[in-house]
């Protein structure tokens, strides 16, 4: 069956609404797609013991990450309350802005859904989750379009939106939920750009002097090698700036103990990146990962696609120990000890890494101070939490 095309649906929704005012002394909220999609993504009824929804693990409240893990913690419980995955749950702030996974001019991938890109789209995100045994848990599309037709409320919204028979077949309803989440996922709500740093672009709102340190730091090819990955834009005043060129790297980031210890995987566990992507069989592809937005990077911890990281400063020192030659910055002040080994040596992104002189403590606040002010409006509370 063929779903009806973007302007189908705007078609059908005005009509829906139409009906609903004419009959109402009340004027109702037009039905759209997008409130569909806020519908399904808050909804517990599909996971398998209805215990889990898409915000359970990307909450509104959190920047649209996990709020519910420990302060240790790094992987998202499953809807069966015991299972857990091997990666931290990303941000699905700005998600909407990932280009479809592909291979640029120079053959480097780009772009795509998860850690590793096997996601093509909003919509391909949105489907996997439901029916990922360690994560929401339905065992097929059959049983989760069923929980849609047992809601009347469902039923008589999807078939307003899409068509008369939508949930009557498996894969079109499958198909037609994956829109309608995606839909919410490229809202405003996702992605407002209405942070400090944002206010500051509008002439709106002045930087710190430490902020703006930063912030020239940040945008320096000369003083440090963070925009050579967390650019989008060529121009360092560009609004709209996501902070990613969503490509893939491999910066070394050691093993998380928590993995073979709470996901109960062997101690030696690597986890393949890119490589683990079904449409990537390259060997030097290894341990590469997307680069993520840095947009509510302050307020979306912990950090890296294993969670090893608690705090943002330890990121930047993590970034610094590359360039620095003293003992002292070697070493993890989250524990202690050495930052530890690479587990895929041989694809580690050297010249990237190594780009830039080593960073002084005041360099390195001043880094953090100036990722502070890419958190949203909404978060900017949680900052003060801290």
């Amino acid at each position: 069956m063929q779903l009806p095309s973007p302007i189908q649906l705007t078609l059908s929704s005005l009509c829906v609404w139409a009906i609903c005012t004419a009959n109402s002394p009340v004027q109702a909220e037009p039905l759209t797609l997008e409130k569909l999609g806020e519908s399904l993504f808050h909804d517990e009824n599909l996971s398998m013991n209805r215990t889990q929804s898409c915000a359970s693990c990307h909450s509104p409240a959190q920047g649209f990450s996990d709020a519910r893990r420990s302060a240790d913690g790094a992987f998202s419980l499953g809807d069966d309350g015991e299972s857990l995955g091997n990666r931290n749950a990303p941000t699905a702030s700005y998600a909407a802005f990932i280009p479809p996974f592909h291979q640029n001019s120079k053959s480097e991938w780009i772009g795509g859904l998860f850690w590793d890109g096997r996601a093509n789209s909003l919509e391909d995100q949105a489907g996997g989750p439901p029916l990922n045994p360690i994560e929401m848990g339905m065992p097929n599309k059959a049983t989760l379009v069923q929980r849609l037709r047992d809601d009347p409320a469902y039923t008589e919204r999807f078939v307003a939106l899409f068509a008369p028979d939508v949930l009557q077949d498996d894969e079109s309803g499958f198909e037609a939920m994956t829109q309608a989440i995606a839909a919410f996922e490229r809202s405003e709500a996702f992605a407002p750009f209405s942070s400090k740093y944002d206010r500051y672009l509008a002439g709106k709102e002045e930087l710190s002097k430490e902020e703006e340190l930063g912030r020239t730091l940040f945008f320096s090819e000369q003083f440090t090698n963070c925009n050579q990955c967390h650019q989008l834009r060529t121009s360092p005043m560009g609004a709209q700036e996501t902070f990613s060129d969503y490509s893939y790297h491999n910066i070394g980031v050691p093993r998380n103990p928590a993995v073979s210890h709470d996901a109960g995987m062997p101690t030696d566990f690597v986890d393949e990146g890119l490589l683990a992507n079904p449409q990537v069989n390259d060997p030097a592809q290894r341990g590469k990962f997307r680069t993520p937005t840095l947009r509510n990077v302050a307020v979306t911890g912990p950090y890296m696609h294993n969670g090893v990281f608690q705090d943002l400063r330890t990121v930047v020192l993590f970034y610094n120990r590359y360039n620095s030659k003293s003992e002292a910055a070697q070493i993890n002040p989250e524990t202690g000890q050495h930052w530890g080994d690479a587990p895929v040596p041989e694809t580690l992104s050297v010249q990237e890494l190594t780009h830039g002189p080593a960073l002084e403590a005041r360099r390195v606040d001043a880094l953090v101070a100036f990722l502070k002010t890419l958190t949203d409006a909404r978060y900017e509370p949680l900052l003060e939490e801290d």
